[in-house]
């Protein structure tokens, strides 16, 4: 096998009685640039949530994703890319299985024989309770660190059917649609 080049790059390969020819394409590396967004060029977007009768893991961690802005082709792990997200009918959503009562939560004070113990069901029957199960399931789903407490700010959880953020104009999104 014998090969050689012409002036205009193109390859000439001779393999006994075939001969081929194969052009060369130079691409320009340079147009290739890693975009890493930060808090001025972040396209952030307003969505609303509907919760009812999800699946709170399932909803939760849909929920997260959005949140760190994994499902934009611009994610940047280290920085705030990802969407403010409105959950309204929280206390509409639902637990599989008998994880209402058979998981559970511990807090502690700080203090000796602080250690407590809490179902999903306590935490639900208590005032504020599905928008606080709801923010404690994300909560654990994003990063332990200061990004993850900035992230957490940006989920608005609501027990009923209406929230205050019209002023935002957020679109209505079926998270279903997603992975």
């Amino acid at each position: 096998m014998h090969s050689c080049s012409s002036k205009d790059g193109a390859k000439i390969v001779m393999n006994c009685n075939k001969v081929t020819f194969k052009t060369e394409t130079k691409v320009n590396t340079l147009s290739f640039k890693t975009i890493s967004v930060n808090k001025k060029n972040a396209q952030k977007e307003w969505v609303v949530v509907d919760a009812t009768d999800q699946v709170l893991g399932r909803l939760c961690t849909k929920v997260a994703k959005l949140l760190r802005g994994k499902y934009k082709p611009s994610f940047t792990p280290n920085s705030d890319c990802g969407d403010n997200v409105i959950i309204i009918n929280a206390d509409k959503v639902r637990l599989t299985g008998n994880k209402w009562t058979g998981r559970t939560y511990y807090t502690y004070s700080l203090y000796p024989g602080g250690q407590r113990e809490h179902t999903p069901q306590s935490i639900f029957n208590k005032p504020n309770g599905p928008s606080t199960l709801v923010r404690k399931v994300v909560r654990g789903m994003l990063p332990k660190n200061r990004l993850g407490r900035t992230i957490l700010g940006n989920l608005y959880v609501y027990e009923g059917n209406e929230h205050k953020h019209e002023a935002q104009s957020p679109k209505t999104i079926d998270i279903n649609q997603y992975k």
